[in-house]
């Protein structure tokens, strides 16, 4: 292990504050973050989303909450034990953060919650999908549910009451539970009771279904009336549901582990039972049992959230998984074979090396088969006899990756296979280190990244043995090894073996497993290195022929615009008169359109049916129009504390398709966002439903017909 943490400028200003730099040219990291999960509220609010759509727009808005609060407000709680008085770069302390958080996140639940109730369950119950509660239940269905509770609930429930002799459970993270008050007779005397709600059962169970039509209840509404099975003699005297959610941003010291498995197994088993961060109770809970749950967990009230109804809506994504019901989601969308592979096919070509070395191509995901490309490229090296090694960066996958199963077969065939896995991946460590322990069971070279980075590039590269020699085959992409994103997530891919670029991911790895400081790049942009300098210097260009009275222009893709240093220069560029287009996803700090500031600055925000998820960056360059895929975000951690690759788009035929998504990007008048100068955003829409144009719908026609750009491209 090492440290290779680059020591930059911007590093140190990092750990001084933020000096020369001015708050009110910045907005807040978590506030726009919240404005983006508000973007996905909308989709679940818009009544042109198919209605399961929009139930499942629910879950993902509660679960990106849910990780919010985990990680951002996690480490803004760590900042305040820690004495962090400084502000952040916006000028807001620890403290204002996390006023401004609640204030915010008490009107998206008000409007998260009122959207699903109040619109949502009575549309589904128009079209046949109900919500019961016990008291609604005829005496068959009563009988099927008191039998499912006998069978597969009481045999598991374990009702914890809090004693002299019980001390208060510890409660894991996101679990929901009871807080029941009971009277003992005997005695005359109130007791306090926990009853952990089982997460290994589903949380709507099935009252009744038959073809159209089907009738669910709420697990907590079994539990609840089935109490007084679980404390016979006793009297209940109230029973509500809470929830809590841990911290999950730990500090963890990598140069003093020896084993960095072992650290961050450890830290999984402690993230279980972390500072308790956000405490979500039924609102009708007693006043003296709210105040028990908040000494006990040691959380103030404003870190409590009052609950009307049902807690945890993140398990809203469950019922968007009902079986039927077809005709309320999205028309199925199978992704194609990709152009070049098709061709391969009708010319015969014996394999996908041969499909390369005509010429690089690039998938872009979903629109394009992730199984028929990425998980092609590398089953078939697994399988290929004269492929000698194959080497990849692992960042998150699936639990049965059949990308995964290749490595390790490849090298129980005797190939050289390395995977450099990411164990730091947040929320996906347990995962990635049962594949790691996987892999080098089945002989593969595992290595674990560098101490004080996370290798967050998409690579992989295979070594082949021909009739001219060696040559490397490359795969460099924006998304995740993963079969299962891949249909969701939007993504590019770039398949070739030019050299140039082949010694660069060649140069990278043995960086990556070995020991190489000096390591440089031809054609690559690698962070933490090089990528900053490399970016700014791209910027800095257009800025000079901007002030030279020469045509400039830079768009940027990117799931978050975060880095200081990135958005002054920006700026810059903006006041020296280049037009600057952003698409960014998620979170940014940069305030466009203020004048004298950023007036040339336009940021977009696309959401929709995928998740946005690429990263690509183009310059005019003087009209040698420089173009970029990759990994990494304009992101402090992004550029100075992880393994980032980009990698230059040069064939003509690539370069015009991603005119093409560019250009589309900014017609788009149905998933589009603008942003505001104060951090909010305002929707972009036709005038007419017939003149609406999706990103995602044409890029999936697209891709259907093999057609060529339409007339809105560059």
């Amino acid at each position: 292990m090492r440290k290779s943490l680059p020591n930059t400028e911007f590093a140190r200003e990092l750990s001084n504050g933020h000096p020369g730099l001015d708050p009110k040219h910045f907005l807040n990291y978590e506030l726009s973050w919240l404005s983006f999960n508000w973007r996905v509220l909308a989709l679940a609010q818009d009544p042109e989303t198919p209605l399961l759509e929009r139930v499942k727009f629910i879950g993902i808005v509660a679960s990106n909450l849910d990780e919010f609060f985990q990680k951002r407000v996690g480490g803004l709680k760590r900042q305040l034990q820690a004495g962090v008085v400084h502000p952040s770069v916006d000028g807001k302390t620890p403290t204002e953060q996390l006023r401004a958080i609640r204030t915010d996140v008490k009107e998206m639940i008000k409007a998260l919650r009122g959207t699903f109730f109040d619109a949502l369950v009575p549309g589904l119950a128009q079209q046949n999908i109900r919500f019961l509660t016990y008291s609604d239940l005829d005496e068959a269905q009563r009988a099927k549910m008191d039998q499912y509770f006998n069978r597969q609930l009481f045999p598991i429930l374990t009702p914890l009451v809090v004693d002299q002799s019980h001390p208060f459970p510890l409660i894991s993270n996101k679990s929901r539970s009871f807080a029941v008050e009971l009277h003992d007779p005997k005695l005359n005397a109130n007791l306090f009771a926990r009853v952990k709600i089982p997460s290994n059962r589903p949380r709507w169970l099935t009252v009744e279904k038959d073809d159209d039509s089907i009738s669910l209840m709420v697990i907590d509404e079994l539990v609840r009336a089935k109490m007084d099975r679980l404390f016979p003699g006793a009297e209940i005297l109230s029973a509500n549901v809470f929830r809590l959610t841990r911290n999950a941003d730990m500090e963890r010291n990598e140069e003093e582990a020896d084993d960095l498995l072992e650290l961050i197994s450890e830290e999984l088993r402690e993230r279980r039972f972390a500072e308790v961060v956000r405490l979500e109770v039924d609102a009708a809970t007693p006043q003296h049992i709210k105040n028990l749950l908040m000494d006990n967990m040691g959380i103030a009230r404003m870190d409590t959230f009052e609950i009307i109804g049902p807690i945890g809506l993140a398990d809203a994504i469950e019922l968007y998984k009902i079986k039927g019901f077809e005709h309320l989601r999205y028309t199925p969308f199978t992704p194609t074979l990709h152009p070049a592979l098709r061709h391969a096919i009708d010319e015969q070509s014996p394999d996908i090396f041969a499909t390369i070395r005509k010429g690089d191509f690039m998938v872009h995901h979903p629109y394009h088969s992730f199984a028929t490309s990425v998980q092609r490229f590398i089953e078939e090296a697994a399988k290929d006899p004269n492929v000698l090694a194959i080497k990849q960066t692992l960042y998150r996958t699936s639990r049965d990756s059949a990308v995964m199963h290749a490595l390790m077969n490849a090298a129980q065939d005797g190939k050289q296979v390395a995977v450099l896995v990411e164990l730091k991946a947040r929320f996906d460590e347990e995962r990635n280190i049962e594949w790691a322990q996987k892999l080098e069971k089945a002989g593969v070279h595992v290595a674990y990244g560098l101490t004080g980075l996370k290798i967050h590039s998409k690579v992989t590269m295979v070594v082949r043995e021909e009739e001219d020699g060696l040559r490397t085959y490359c795969h460099i992409g924006t998304g995740n090894y993963h079969p299962d994103t891949a249909q969701l997530y939007e993504d590019f891919g770039l398949f070739t073996c030019d050299e140039d670029i082949a010694d660069d991911v060649t140069a990278l790895f043995n960086f990556l497993t070995g020991f190489a400081p000096d390591q440089g790049y031809g054609k690559l942009l690698v962070a933490p290195l090089f990528l900053r300098n490399k970016m700014q210097d791209l910027i800095r260009f257009e800025t000079e022929e901007a002030r030279a009275g020469r045509p400039a222009s830079i768009f940027l893709k990117t799931n978050n615009l975060e880095d200081p240093g990135i958005i002054n220069a920006l700026y810059e560029a903006s006041q020296a008169g280049v037009q600057v287009d952003g698409v960014v996803r998620s979170v940014t700090r940069l305030r466009p359109g203020v004048p004298g500031l950023s007036e040339n600055i336009r940021l977009h925000s696309v959401v929709g049916r995928f998740l946005e998820h690429s990263r690509m960056f183009h310059f005019h360059h003087a009209g040698d129009e420089q173009t970029y895929i990759g990994s990494a975000d304009m992101m402090h951690r992004n550029l100075d504390a992880r393994v980032e690759v980009l990698t230059p788009i040069t064939a003509p035929a690539l370069r015009k398709y991603l005119a093409f998504v560019r250009a589309t990007y900014l017609a788009d008048t149905r998933c589009r966002w603008e942003l505001t100068d104060h951090g909010g955003h305002r929707k972009i829409e036709s005038e007419t439903d017939s003149d609406a144009l999706c990103i995602h719908t044409v890029l999936m026609e697209h891709a259907a017909k093999g057609s060529k750009p339409v007339p809105w491209s560059m």
